[in-house]
């Protein structure tokens, strides 16, 4: 049992079965026992690995995306270049070397990003030294500007709750206690305003989730796309509209059980792109939902790994194809990967996605 474990079986004893926002929550930023709190979970040596790890032409690509957006919005300066869940700050790097060479970018710039973690707040600064980034616990500290942002694997590891459909009403999922072990149960029967809408395409027992975290995020940053210009690129493994359990854990580079060891696997969940564009409706505008794969591909990632790979040979070269179906591939993660964007009322969408 972990230490962890340990605080959880002691506070539900005390107060009752907990929320698995609250579970998922305390699981990954504990302050000393959460996941992402003592570690650095990326890379083959962690529990996984993300498309800015895969591949630099993933953060060079989406940088030239935001760039290309900043000039067609008339170049504004200054600008915020944020990232939220940066990780080791490959992304942002990769990111800022392909966009040298626009002109003017890199004077209007200013690098935000919006991390808790300690350990990953390290890591960071010493990727991007260079660019004296500023960190922020929550995009509402981000700045009152123009802002270009990216969201990459990032909504996937907020909280979640989660609703067990019963004839008209739902039951929540929470986390208790059985025979002295951390357990999952069903809350009383009530009803759920919010969901009246999903009575419709739903039937018993089927499971829906919601992220209350999430929507204040998109709201942070719809409100100052809309006010100020920019756009936010949000990319993640999800659909539509939420149906299903899709909470996981994952320790190794393998699943894991959920309850099995809390603040040793990182849990995350699948994005409702349904719900983070209700969240920005009014304030900004937001793209149709485009699979990782199209995006990339309209982008140029063919003709980008073309001229890598003229410079590479033997097992580099082997990996940097194996890299490259990895990120576009359909039974990888150019389907199971979607691609959403917020951006201005009256301005074009980012490069790669459709109104």
């Amino acid at each position: 049992m972990t230490a962890l474990a340990d605080i959880l079986q002691a506070e539900i004893t005390a107060s009752g079965p907990m929320r698995l926002d609250a579970f998922m929550a305390a699981c990954l930023m504990h302050p000393e026992h959460g996941y992402y709190a003592t570690r650095d979970p990326f890379g083959e040596k962690g529990d996984f690995i993300t498309a800015p790890e895969i591949s630099q032409m993933f953060g060079e690509l989406t940088g030239l995306c935001l760039a290309q957006t900043w000039l067609d919005q008339g170049a504004p300066n200054p600008v915020a270049l944020v990232e939220l869940g940066p990780g080791r700050g490959t992304l942002m790097a990769d990111a800022l070397r392909a966009t040298r060479g626009v002109p003017g970018f890199h004077d209007a710039l200013k690098v935000h990003l919006v991390e808790t973690s300690p350990a990953l707040r390290a890591r960071q600064a010493d990727t991007l030294s260079a660019h004296a980034p500023t960190w922020h616990d929550s995009a509402d500290t981000l700045p009152a500007l123009p802002t270009l942002s990216i969201a990459n694997e990032f909504f996937d590891a907020l909280p979640i709750r989660q609703f067990q459909r019963q004839g008209d009403g739902w039951c929540e999922r929470v986390v208790g206690l059985a025979e002295g072990t951390l357990s999952l149960g069903l809350s009383p029967k009530r009803h759920e305003p919010a969901l009246a809408h999903r009575l419709e395409d739903t039937s018993q027992g089927d499971i829906v989730e919601t992220c209350p975290a999430a929507a204040s995020v998109i709201d942070a940053l719809a409100r100052r796309i809309g006010a100020h210009g920019g756009a936010a690129l949000v990319i993640d493994y999800g659909d539509w509209r939420s149906l299903g359990d899709t909470m996981q854990a994952v320790q190794g580079h393998d699943r894991a059980d959920i309850l099995a060891a809390p603040g040793m696997a990182d849990l995350s969940a699948h994005v409702d792109f349904e719900a983070l564009a209700d969240a920005a409706r009014g304030t900004c505008k937001t793209t149709r939902l485009a699979p990782q794969a199209l995006f990339l591909s309209r982008l140029g990632i063919t003709q980008r790994a073309e001229a890598l790979a003229a410079q590479m040979s033997g097992h580099t070269l082997d990996a940097h194809h194996a890299a490259f179906h990895r990120l576009t591939g359909r039974d990888e993660m150019g389907t199971l990967f979607k691609v959403m964007a917020l951006y201005p009322e009256g301005a074009a969408p980012p490069p790669g996605l459709d109104p």
